[in-house]
């Protein structure tokens, strides 16, 4: 199979990671990448980096475009209100094999009418401001990245590059993507279904059907029960046979896994809102907040409330 090609839309004020890093999985993978912008030339990022997009709109056919990726960044307010950058987007997703977008692009697509009646996702500061803007839409920004049809979304920044690796998958099979994320030194395929704030870094990842199952079960509903039992039910497994093949590839037991899930998950809960300790311990399977705040010292270092007086910020960001 030939390389498909990619087709990057930009605009003044882009988020450059929303680029640059699918860029580069797609790059390495051995796709034709090109970028497009409301006119050729240099293009200024959110950050000042400037980017030199090789095309205007009106230098590219949309009826030939295969895949189409659209960045994010605080650019896209007003990216949005570019009628010909609007009418263009909407021509080449009518038509691309795939349509994605990453972190606040999702606002230019939904500008371009493409999404309507969709599932998506995207930095999760903008999500209120994409529910009342776009309400057409089923907006859910929990996932790192959402697959909707033909339609991929994505969230913040490093999603982009989750999200780029999936396609590759898709296109090439595992064994391509995984030697694009080595290379990367990415760690293969975080589901789509992972909190934007459950990032396992500190795990490997599931290499087997079954496993994976357990694991996407854990990061779709931490305060659920996820015993050895409730996990081999869900792959199909013997409580023994899940315990043993579950450690061996993720490297941690099943029930320290699901531990340190629920403390991310805590971690967004108190970063992004005002709930009580007690209201996010009982969400997120810890029964009480002192159980909590014992898991919150092995894994975090500090108390909930230290954290959540550190760590919360009101900073506009995508």
């Amino acid at each position: 199979m030939d390389a498909p090609q990619v087709t990057f839309v930009v605009f003044d004020g882009f988020q450059p990671l929303d680029l640059v890093g699918p860029h580069e999985v797609f790059g390495h993978a051995g796709y034709r990448c090109r970028i497009v912008a409301p006119r050729a030339g240099l293009v200024r990022s959110r950050s000042a980096l400037p980017v030199h997009a090789e095309y205007g709109v009106g230098d590219v056919d949309p009826a030939g475009v295969d895949t189409l990726v659209v960045v994010g960044g605080a650019g896209v307010d007003e990216a949005r209100r570019d009628r010909a950058l609007v009418e263009w987007v909407a021509a080449a997703g009518a038509g691309a094999r795939r349509v994605a977008s990453v972190c606040s692009g999702v606002l230019l697509l939904a500008a371009a009418g493409l999404l309507a009646g969709r599932r998506v996702t995207t930095h999760w500061r903008r999500r209120d401001q994409l529910t009342a803007e776009h309400p057409e839409l089923t907006v859910d920004c929990d996932p790192i990245f959402i697959r909707d049809g033909r339609f991929w979304t994505s969230a913040g920044v490093t999603a982009g590059m989750d999200l780029a690796l999936a396609l590759v998958e898709e296109d090439f099979g595992r064994d391509r993507a995984h030697a694009v994320a080595q290379e990367l030194v990415m760690f293969l395929r975080r589901p789509g279904s992972q909190s934007q704030f459950s990032v396992p870094l500190w795990s490997a990842q599931p290499s087997s059907d079954p496993i994976r199952l357990a694991v996407d079960a854990v990061h779709a509903a931490p305060g659920d029960r996820h015993g050895v039992e409730e996990l081999a039910a869900r792959a199909g497994l013997s409580p023994r046979h899940l315990q043993r093949r579950f450690t061996a590839e993720l490297g941690v037991p099943p029930a320290a896994y699901v531990e340190r899930v629920r403390v991310e998950a805590a971690r967004r809960a108190l970063a992004e809102g005002d709930d009580p300790v007690d209201a996010i311990a009982r969400r997120y399977g810890f029964g009480t907040a002192e159980t909590l705040r014992r898991a919150f010292h092995r894994h975090v270092g500090v108390p909930p409330s230290d954290y959540r007086d550190r760590f919360r910020s009101t900073k506009e960001y995508a």
